[in-house]
């Protein structure tokens, strides 16, 4: 890589060369200069205006759906070069394995967001949340929450140490809620940042606007954001601090999301001694953790909390197999470790070890001398993995101080009340972990320790072949954690999509709300006439009706259906003893033969656009039904959802089913298949 000239940033729609030399940027295992950085000559504020006027009009075009559709087919387009981002990665100290971690996890977010995007979103522009809720008597008031797409960008600040994952588990949410991103990664890092952005714009696949790249320092950024803009941060707790204070973010109550780093903590059950599985899965476990990234993640193990009279032997395991990592070059064959990011990383590492190596005694590793293979040790920002240990589990320093590399340390505890107590000194954190096979252990540490943890990993035999592992984020979970780990969350599913849009409680009557939602609230008007499973996808709208009934429950068909199926259950068979049950008073009617008996109403028999009924949500049995009794069903399109890539839609039906007095006796709603045009 040229490093003539800074790297360009992307930003209102064009690429942006600054005229200045720029800070260099060294490889991390050569310490050759590769790159350089600059944002000199970048107009901040008109890059945000740039991304709120025609990102975000173009983002909120589209539905759920389409956006959905194009972090499929950018992920697919990503995938295609790994490899490219492999080699670039290498640079970045990061051996094969490293780079799959980042690159490999941020293009599976992508694909994760798309899936949850067209799953579990409507294909629409606007979400309605929750259920309708009720504001009158009458039933002609009420009140529903929606989200809509922030009118802001959504400006993303992020670290050294996953210059891949980090920028993507951003953006995917941020895109499907319909926010263009602002995305600044850390310079030490950056140009492969730079080059993921490149082959995001080369490949045309997004609306323009809808992602902008500044390489560099943030200059006067924070500036120009308003009340519409989100900003998300992933750093030291200490800059999260500093920005979350900037006077534009105080002043206009800018949404502000940070991930900080945290003393995250494992914890070894008391059960789990040498010899038995657990036992290995956590020496394996915090070498894993200490070694991946050469420890620069911010999920990774710093506290590992032990058994007292288990200390001896986990150190001895741990620094076993820790003598069995090699460092050096990334890139050649047996490495197992490669360098930090940079010599100034190394050296802030070998800084923070000082303060832990006052109150504890190093077990394996010397932090001033390390073996490698095929690289210069004084060139490259390499690092031996430290373990220490400190027999005092009270002194200050194990809860305050992260060495932001290869290190752990390893602390006593002699009850669980003391470990919970103990967990709490870190002050909050991103995850942890306890490894035992003691359920009930697992219990009482979990929920003493969750309020200061954003995700807990329970690790045992029986889930350590699928577990993704104490430090692996996952995008349908929470990332983030309360206090020093920032008071964030990003990724987190829908939570994370919601983040970047805004929550508004409409009060209505139901025609307005069915309009406003696109989804029919009882009390809207319904439209009778053509059988609404004989209209097509293109034909049908929400609100289409059809009443039928009504049909008389007998004696006997209760019988029947008691027989028929095996439900004899005593409220359906015996006379005596459902009269002396005060929900009933009798022989009472099965649910499931009402629901049946609902769908031989409605049910249109020939052939036609509805392709299949594939479940029913929300079911509830209100009223019971006695032989004798009359039912009616009346169906209704509650909501239409189009899928992009198919000739079948969904459509979800109110369905209410009711006795000759009115009662309903039944409420579900129907789900079915529907084709987009007439066959």
């Amino acid at each position: 890589m040229a490093s003539e000239s800074p790297l360009r940033s992307y930003v209102s729609g064009d690429w942006h060369t600054p005229a200045d030399a720029g800070t260099p940027v060294h490889d991390a295992t050569t310490g050759e200069e590769i790159a350089r950085v600059s944002t000199t000559g970048i107009d901040m504020a008109a890059a945000l205006d740039y991304g709120r006027r025609v990102g975000g009009a173009a983002l909120r075009e589209l539905t759920f759906h389409q956006r959905g559709a194009l972090l499929k087919a950018l992920a697919s387009h990503l995938r295609e070069h790994r490899d490219e981002l492999y080699t670039l990665s290498a640079k970045t100290g990061a051996t094969l394995g490293d780079s799959k971690f980042d690159i490999d996890g941020g293009i599976g977010v992508l694909f994760t967001y798309s899936s949850k995007g067209r799953r579990e979103l409507p294909n629409d522009t606007v979400y309605a949340e929750g259920a309708v809720e009720p504001l009158s008597k009458g039933g002609t008031f009420v009140g529903q929450h929606i989200l809509s797409p922030m009118r802001g960008v959504a400006v993303q600040i992020n670290a050294f140490n996953f210059p891949v994952w980090g920028p993507l588990e951003k953006f995917a949410p941020a895109f499907l809620a319909g926010m263009p991103s602002l995305v600044k990664p850390a310079s030490q890092t950056a140009y492969l940042t730079h080059r993921l952005v490149e082959l995001i714009v080369e490949s045309g696949i997004l609306p323009e606007g809808s992602l902008q790249l500044v390489c560099g320092s943030a200059g006067d950024l924070l500036d120009h954001v308003t009340a519409q803009d989100v900003v998300s941060f992933t750093g030291s707790a200490s800059t999260a601090s500093q920005l979350r204070a900037h006077p534009s973010i105080v002043r206009n109550a800018v949404r502000f999301n940070a991930e900080a780093d945290s003393l995250n903590l494992s914890i070894l059950g008391p059960d789990a001694a040498q010899g038995t599985p657990e036992f290995d899965l956590y020496i394996k476990q915090l070498v894993t953790e200490m070694t991946v990234k050469a420890g620069q993640k911010c999920t990774a193990i710093r506290r590992a909390f032990v058994p007292a009279e288990l200390m001896d032997d986990v150190a001895a395991a741990a620094s076993e197999r820790l003598a069995k990592v090699t460092v050096g070059n990334p890139t050649s064959d047996g490495v197992r470790m490669g360098a930090l990011a940079s010599l100034e990383q190394r050296e802030e590492v070998r800084r923070s070890l000082k303060s832990l190596m006052d109150v504890g005694t190093v077990v394996y590793g010397d932090p001033e001398q390390v073996d490698v293979v095929d690289a210069d040790v004084e060139r490259g920002a390499f690092i031996s993995p430290v373990l220490l240990r400190v027999d005092d589990p009270e002194r200050a320093e194990p809860h305050q101080v992260e060495a932001f590399g290869p290190v752990a340390t390893l602390i006593p505890y002699t009850s669980t009340e003391q470990v919970i107590e103990l967990a709490a000194k870190g002050e909050g954190s991103l995850v942890g972990s306890v490894v035992t096979g003691d359920a009930a252990f697992a219990r009482e540490v979990v929920l003493g320790v969750a309020p200061w943890h954003g995700r807990l990993l329970v690790l045992d035999t029986d889930d350590a072949k699928e577990s993704t592992g104490h430090g692996s984020p996952l995008p349908g979970l929470v990332h983030g954690g309360p206090g020093r780990a920032g008071g964030g969350e990003e990724m987190g599913g829908l939570n994370g999509v919601k983040h970047h849009m805004q929550r508004t409680a409409v009060q209505a009557s139901p025609t307005v709300l069915t309009k406003v939602t696109g989804q029919w609230v009882p009390g809207a008007p319904r439209t009778e006439g053509t059988h609404p499973f004989r209209k097509s996808l293109a034909e049908l709208r929400v609100g289409d009706t059809v009443v039928a009934g009504p049909r008389q429950v007998t004696r006997e068909d209760i019988a029947h259906f008691a027989e028929f199926t095996g439900d004899t259950f005593y409220a359906h068979t015996d006379e005596e003893a459902a009269a002396a049950n005060p929900l009933f008073g009798g022989i009472v009617a099965h649910g499931y033969l009402v629901v049946s008996f609902a769908a031989g109403l409605f049910v249109a028999p020939e052939p036609g656009p509805v392709l299949a009924n594939y479940g029913l949500e929300n079911l509830r049995f209100l009223t019971p039904v006695k032989a004798g009794d009359e039912l009616t069903v009346t169906l209704t399109a509650k909501q239409i959802i189009p899928r992009e890539n198919a000739d079948y839609g969904e459509v979800r039906w109110d369905t209410d089913v009711t006795n000759a007095d009115g009662e309903s006796v039944a409420k579900y709603d129907v789900l079915t298949l529907v084709s987009k045009e007439q066959k």
